[in-house]
């Protein structure tokens, strides 16, 4: 099965391998034992999304936490996603100059001054854990002590990762943010051509 090395899937790719599943009987479970299953569906939803098309395979059992607007539709949910922010940490690095005065048996005072200076350093922070979901307008995440939507027209950059993906927001103080899904292929090439199309 290239598609599944490749990541992608035409039409006819798409029918030969429904039409191999259903000749030999195989449940969506079986299909799924090693994620085949789940990749076959993801290629279906990358295709329609490079045509333009609005992909409406993902299904949920369980309600998603979400008020989505009348005007978007859902497209895929990913769980137990890591929730990063990058923030800045500001510490001061230096000594002190002086000498001990003898008061009293025992007792001293320091006579001199604290010269130091700021070092400022950035750093992935862990904020969240929780469930993002991808539309065709926003991203939404939902954990258990933030929630938040991105809309696609105020995200400047994308950067993939292996596991995930990360986005910078259109905003002087945004701190740029990523996700953990355990798939960045995936979902960097959904969002990014699902932005795409509403800026076009």
């Amino acid at each position: 099965m290239h598609f599944l090395e490749d990541g992608n899937l035409d039409a006819r790719e798409e029918n030969n391998l429904v039409a191999y599943a259903e000749y030999f009987k195989f449940t969506q479970d079986d299909l799924n034992k090693r994620g085949i299953y789940t990749r076959f569906v993801q290629g279906a939803v990358l295709r329609e999304a490079l045509e333009g098309k609005i992909p409406q395979r993902f299904k949920t059992v369980d309600p998603l936490p979400f008020n989505f607007q009348k005007s978007e539709t859902l497209v895929w949910a990913f769980s137990n996603v890591k929730y990063y922010e990058k923030r800045t940490r500001r510490e001061y690095v230096g000594g002190s100059h002086g000498v001990s005065i003898r008061i009293a048996k025992g007792v001293y005072y320091r006579v001199g001054q604290f010269k130091g200076y700021p070092i400022e350093r950035e750093e992935q922070v862990y904020v969240d854990a929780g469930i993002l979901t991808v539309t065709t307008k926003h991203l939404y995440f939902y954990g258990k002590t933030k929630s938040f939507r991105v809309p696609y027209s105020k995200i400047v950059s994308f950067t993939p990762y292996s596991d995930g993906i990360g986005i910078q927001r259109d905003a002087t103080s945004a701190k740029p943010q990523t996700f953990v899904t355990g798939d960045g292929w995936f979902i960097y090439n959904l969002v990014v051509n699902l932005a795409r199309e509403q800026v076009n």
